[in-house]
Parts: structure tokens; sequence; C-alpha cells
């Protein structure tokens, strides 16, 4: 299950900092992703450049209408992921987007937080612990929500996240950098 927070860039760059002191750095991992949008889904075709790997990833739940949701992935060879994306295109899936997506992930008391940087999202963190029930979501949820207080993070609610990738889907953007801008800071 996973929560949102967004940031703004002090505190993108002072909990990075933090994170990287007093967490586990597990590395870069930004990707490109071009997302096909349905009504309650979401269905992704990412480019894991770290990682040097690709997969399709379709979400059972869209975000905004819940924090926990079971997720479907396929490998595939990098290669073709234009012609995934083709194939997709192609089949009439066309509420779609495309975002490049800076992130770097770190283990902190058993949460993962992938902190983001997009041109839509602008800088933001996901935070997630897996589970393995509908049962330890509660949990997960309190311990998510009691770290990010500790570390002064807002937590989204559903109807905020809901609200806000509503307006993202409509084209608007919060990030103040481009791809290129963004990757000549010092983060």
């Amino acid at each position: 299950m996973e929560l949102r927070s967004l940031l703004d860039e002090k505190q993108f760059h002072n909990l990075n900092s933090f994170l990287a002191k007093n967490g586990k750095d597990l590395g870069e991992d930004n990707k490109d992703t071009h997302f096909f949008i349905f009504p309650d889904k979401l269905l992704k075709v990412t480019d894991n450049i770290t990682k040097n790997n690709a997969k399709i990833t379709l979400k059972l739940q869209k975000i905004g209408l819940g924090s926990d949701f079971e997720e479907i992935e396929i490998h595939f060879l990098r290669g073709d992921v234009d012609k995934i994306v083709r194939i997709f295109d192609i089949l009439g899936f066309k509420n779609y987007m495309y975002s490049y997506q800076h992130r770097n992930n770190y283990l902190y008391k058993d949460i993962e937080f992938a902190m983001k940087y997009t041109v839509s999202w602008g800088f933001h963190c996901e935070m997630e612990i897996m589970v393995d029930s509908e049962q330890d979501v509660p949990e997960a949820v309190r311990k998510i929500n009691e770290v990010a207080s500790e570390l002064d993070m807002k937590v989204m609610s559903n109807q905020e996240l809901k609200e806000f990738t509503t307006k993202i889907e409509t084209g608007w953007v919060r990030g103040e950098y481009s791809r290129e801008e963004f990757e000549r800071k010092q983060f």
C-alpha cells in the first residue's frame, strides 16, 4: 500500500539528505513512463532506465480511489517499449500521458520512500509498505502516517489525490523545471 506527499524544493532537498544519512539508500530508479488512463484503473508502460528493464503494469485501482490496490506486472525487453506503446495506441487506448521520472529510493523505518520529481507532479514522495492482506492495511497506513508526521510531511488524502490527478490528466503541471533543468540542478 502506498501514500503520497507533495513537497516543495526545500523539503525535497532536506528529506533526500535526511534519508541518505539516516536510512538505507536503495539507489536511483529513473524511468520513462507511458500512462493509459481509465476511469477506475491505470495501465503503465515503463522503461526503467536505471535498472535496465521494462514492464507493463496494470494498477487495478486508479490513484485517488484508495491507497491499497493490486498490481499486475509483465516484464519485457527495453527495446520493445515503443512497440508496446504503439500497440496500445492502435487498440484505442487514447487517454494517454507521458512522464519522465527522476527517482531515488530509500528504506527508512521499514517504509520505502521514493523521492521523485516529474514535470507533472513536481517534487513529491511516495511511501510504501508491502502488505500480504487487507487486514494489514490499517497498520501500514498508521505506520506511514506516523513516520510522515515525524518528518513533517503532509500525506495526501484519497480526495486530494483524486482532485490532483484529475487536474494532471487535463494537462496541468505542478513542476517548475523541465527534465533538462532538473538534471542540471544538484540534489
